[in-house]
């Protein structure tokens, strides 16, 4: 195997793994009450109440479960923005379908993909205070950032190094057009 079809396959492969993640985040945005009942099931808290205990993660995940059961029974339509989030999920999966057809024309995704991670950081920090969300659940929520960064980094290094090897006197990205 080539050092050019090793990159390829390499690129292709966690560019797949981040279009399962971005599908999979979106897909648990549409069943999250039933998702609340079962993580509840599972803490041996399913018949309990938000207050009804003291740990910081099996009393967050009543409280959340409690709350969206109650917005749901009277304002079923909230639950149509969690329809939207997982849209926008599906959305940019789809985008980096780009990609892998040809990734050096696509190298702007793995950029756009690194700046969106990098800000899930502040994000999550500034808009988890402002909604009361716990310390700990805003940092898996970095998490998702953090652990995303690395394999579109990896893909865009591995870009920038096909299109040296196919255009060794380019410096930069050769496919790339320029405008007047």
């Amino acid at each position: 195997m080539t050092r050019i079809e090793l990159l390829q396959r390499r690129i292709r492969l966690l560019t797949w793994l981040f279009i399962a993640g971005l599908a999979l985040s979106g897909a648990t945005a549409i069943p999250l009450q039933w998702e609340l009942d079962i993580s509840a099931r599972i803490l041996g808290v399913a018949d309990s109440s938000s207050g009804d205990t003291a740990n910081g993660l099996t009393e967050w995940i009543l409280k959340v479960r409690d709350a969206l059961r109650d917005t749901n029974a009277k304002y079923p339509f909230i639950g149509y923005g969690f329809d939207w989030l997982a849209f926008g999920h599906f959305m940019i999966a789809i985008a980096f379908v780009g990609a892998l057809r040809d990734a050096a024309r696509n190298v702007w995704l793995f950029q756009f993909g690194m700046i969106a991670c990098v800000l899930v950081v502040p994000y999550a920090f500034f808009f988890g205070g402002l909604r009361g969300i716990p310390i700990y659940w805003r940092l898996i929520d970095c998490s998702f950032g953090v652990v995303g960064f690395f394999p579109l980094w990896l893909c865009h290094r591995w870009t920038r190094e096909l299109d040296t090897i196919a255009n060794p006197s380019s410096t930069n990205l050769s496919h790339a057009r320029s405008f007047p």
